[in-house]
């Protein structure tokens, strides 16, 4: 069976890309307008509730707000298909979204991690500067 949205669904969800399209004009999304972005669809922020999902690949990188316990939906932040993982473009992800002034949680995997934590990445002999 095939699901097909009617067609005042359809409206309703144009609608509602019309009005949050906003949210997304400019490039350097800040963290106030993403809070009001999470205004305008009834989400209330409280840091303790939501964790900060860096994931990676060699070509992209994406951020994206989990709510503890997924009772509210995923909130993505932002995503760039040519940048590569490195300290300097996670540096640039976290001054973008403001980290320093709401630090929820981080989640990612080893390789984000590594990143944060300043070790290198590859098959290097020393992983850190504290193992020579």
């Amino acid at each position: 069976m095939k699901c097909t949205p009617t067609r005042r669904q359809g409206h309703r969800v144009q609608d509602l890309q019309k009005k949050s399209s906003f949210f997304f004009r400019r490039e350097d999304m800040r963290f106030h307008v993403l809070m009001s972005m999470m205004n305008f669809k009834n989400i209330s922020y409280d840091p303790n509730n939501w964790r900060l999902l860096i994931d990676s690949s060699n070509l992209s990188l994406k951020a994206v707000l989990l709510h503890n316990g997924n009772i509210r939906p995923s909130i993505p932040i932002r995503h760039s298909v040519h940048a590569m993982e490195t300290y300097a473009n996670v540096k640039l992800l976290l001054e973008l979204i403001m980290y320093k002034d709401h630090k929820c949680q981080i989640c990612g995997d080893l390789k984000v991690i590594a990143l944060l934590m300043g070790m290198q990445l590859g098959y290097t002999k020393y992983c850190c500067f504290l193992c020579w």
